[in-house]
């Protein structure tokens, strides 16, 4: 399993209307082949900052299946007109993971 990782810069004043949109994106990406999961956040000191986490099966299945898909295409059409700067993706694997209960 890989992490998708993305600082979503959005142009301000556009948050609702990039939320908004990013409700309608969301069953695009969840349907596609290797999809897990995926949290957005935004920023509580920049709040025209999203923190976008998806997670996959395979770097493949978001590089080339859903990068090289049509449904990449609606997504994109939806999403990308909020962003400036383009936002930049990285891809990380767990190394260390575990959490910590009250008390512990």
């Amino acid at each position: 399993m890989i992490t998708e990782h993305a600082l979503l810069p959005v142009i301000a004043g556009r948050e609702a209307e990039f939320e908004a949109a990013f409700d309608h994106a969301r069953p695009i990406i969840a349907s596609m082949p290797g999809f897990i999961s995926l949290s957005l956040s935004r920023s509580i000191e920049t709040p025209n900052t999203y923190l976008l986490l998806v997670e996959w099966d395979s770097l493949e299945d978001h590089t080339v299946g859903f990068r090289g898909s049509r449904e990449y295409q609606q997504w994109r059409g939806l999403l990308h007109r909020f962003y400036e700067p383009f936002p930049l993706v990285e891809h990380y694997e767990s190394v260390s993971s575990g959490r910590t209960t009250a008390g512990n």
